[in-house]
């Protein structure tokens, strides 16, 4: 099935394609490594946007309290909001945030990128982090899946996140052959503690990008 560009799935769709995504998966094991790392041991409130199956919570440290919030939640719980972000804005009563996270979510928003940017940015305490993926479509071969419905080079995409956050970092969350995270152990694991971006290399074979991001002063 061909891409429809600015086409958008509701509910009926999400509730079955974020069971997939139950079992954590490479990227997931990565962002869970960087925010326990990013607590550093303390107390702080964390909302995972888009959280499918709320599998990322189970990675946490205990020191992390999870929200979350989807447009179609598998396990009603008190911490978790299912709401169609496209139509309502991005909102929790666990609000503000110390860490956001909004991991394979962007390249599904069509063109409400900008002002979920500032949604997220407005959830952030002062010195608040967020942490956020976007598929590297500049890859040597890229996978264009047939849902998505924002897609853009890594330079815009990074450029639109700087009109509402400094980006501190945007780090690869592995490096592949082919445009799909890694299979095998002996390739998974060293990807899993690579966190630098490799001249050329990292733009031609960089399966996905971690932006992490804080509000400006």
């Amino acid at each position: 099935m061909a891409t429809t560009p600015g086409a958008v799935y509701k509910r009926d769709f999400w509730a079955d394609e974020n069971t997939k995504y139950a079992r954590p998966h490479h990227r997931m094991l990565k962002v869970a490594r960087v925010v326990n790392r990013l607590s550093a041991g303390k107390n702080c409130r964390l909302l995972d946007v888009g959280c499918g199956p709320a599998a990322l919570g189970l990675l946490l440290a205990p020191n992390i309290r999870y929200y979350g919030i989807d447009i179609a939640i598998q396990d009603p719980s008190p911490n978790l909001k299912e709401c169609d972000i496209l139509q309502e804005p991005i909102t929790s009563e666990g609000a503000p945030f110390d860490l956001i996270v909004a991991q394979g979510l962007f390249e599904y928003l069509a063109d409400h990128q900008s002002r979920k940017f500032a949604e997220i940015a407005d959830l952030l305490t002062p010195d608040g982090t967020a942490i956020v993926s976007y598929v590297n479509f500049d890859h040597r071969r890229p996978d264009y899946y047939w849902p998505y419905s924002n897609i853009q080079p890594s330079k815009q995409f990074r450029d639109s996140l700087k009109d509402h956050f400094v980006v501190d970092k945007q780090l690869p969350t592995s490096h592949n052959w082919n445009h799909t995270e890694p299979g095998r152990w002996y390739v998974r694991v060293p990807n899993m503690y690579l966190n630098v971006n490799i001249p050329w290399l990292t733009s031609w074979l960089g399966v996905e990008y971690l932006y992490i991001c804080r509000r400006p002063a």
